[in-house]
């Protein structure tokens, strides 16, 4: 019934969204029905900013943020249990990739040992800690996995280029990557620790980074699990406080990319693009959200939905990107969506929703 639903409601939102050209000769587009998507809140008993999010199912669900904090559900959000590591208040977890209710990795910023890494296999309970920075200049944002044994983590740029971590086994160890492959950063490019997307992949060898902050706003790929990188530079606006900062692939081809500035969140020009080619090449959308974006899905049923969040509302595309409608004005940090079509977010002061019929 659920599912019925949600098909139900993004027809209806399809239905509205098709440009008039593509409508019927005598049928004008109706505006989206009643069986609009919103954010549905749960109570998460905290205040923390939970930028990192990892969502296994409708009923399991991790998120983690500031002051140390990381939650967990497997109840669908009715409670959360604080499984925060002990005596870390000092560390803000931006990233947390979870693999079932039990196993999770997490991965705190800043500059030196304040990057981190830290891994539970008991949902919590304990956590051993994996990786601690040594290299003073280094600053991790987001780390994404392959597989339940295979990923990588993103450092800003140190000596000129992006550091890059790999992992064979699960996060339980972690190696730093030859920088061979690895294009010069440009002046003042980083990534963005916003959303614990500026790192995503798909299948199992492609991977693809986020960046701004420079002269250019660029996305960096990957073919075989880090080791060597290409940039294609995006018609996204880049600042110190601009750039692109969510990734995310339907395959190894077809990817959207988010960003703007958050020293401008209301202004929305120049703050998604959307590629065909694996990211040699960029797209602007026909409509964009109206504002900055900082997170990004695919919703894992339909081939040509996204879900786009920032502090300014979330928005929905149909068409993989061309057109975006906003269908909620909460303020988000992040979005994922699990594969039985369960779909989540989280923000500042606390905040994670379900995704819903309004």
């Amino acid at each position: 019934m659920k599912r019925a639903l949600i098909i139900a409601a993004l027809a209806s939102l399809a239905t509205g969204l098709l440009p008039a050209t593509a409508a019927s000769a005598t049928t004008q587009p109706m505006a989206p029905s009643a069986h609009d998507l919103t954010w549905q809140l749960t109570s998460t008993g905290v205040t923390a900013r939970l930028r990192g999010l990892s969502v296994i199912s409708r009923r399991i669900a991790w998120a983690s943020g500031s002051a140390g904090t990381v939650l967990r559900t497997t109840d669908g959000g009715r409670t959360w249990q604080n499984v925060s590591p002990p005596g870390v208040t000092d560390l803000q977890f931006r990233d947390i990739e979870a693999f079932d209710a039990n196993t999770a990795v997490i991965l705190s910023i800043g500059e030196g040992e304040a990057s981190r890494v830290y891994r539970t296999t008991d949902g919590g309970a304990h956590w051993t800690e994996t990786f601690r920075n040594t290299e003073p200049l280094a600053f991790y944002d987001c780390l994404a996995f392959f597989d339940r044994r295979h990923g990588l983590a993103l450092s800003d740029p140190v000596g000129g280029k992006f550091r890059v971590l790999s992992t064979s086994d699960g996060g339980a160890s972690w190696a730093v990557l030859p920088n061979d492959g690895m294009p010069p950063a440009l002046e003042g490019e980083f990534a963005f620790a916003a959303s614990g997307q500026c790192i995503t992949v798909s299948g199992g060898r492609d991977a693809w980074i986020a960046t701004g902050g420079g002269a250019q706003a660029r996305v960096l790929h990957s073919r075989d699990r880090g080791l060597h990188w290409t940039g294609s530079v995006t018609p996204m606006a880049s600042s110190p406080s601009a750039g692109v900062f969510a990734v995310a692939f339907r395959d190894r081809h077809t990817g959207v990319a988010v960003g703007g500035d958050f020293a401008n969140p209301t202004n929305g020009v120049d703050a998604l693009a959307f590629t065909r080619d694996g990211a040699r090449s960029w797209v602007e959308p026909m409509t964009a959200p109206q504002g900055y974006r900082s997170g990004v899905t695919w919703h894992p049923w339909f081939p040509t939905v996204l879900i786009a969040v920032g502090p300014t509302g979330s928005d929905l595309t149909l068409d993989a990107g061309r057109h975006w409608h906003q269908f909620d004005a909460g303020s988000f940090d992040t979005v994922g969506c699990a594969h039985d079509g369960a779909c989540w977010a989280s923000g500042e002061q606390g905040r994670v929703a379900t995704l819903q019929l309004s």
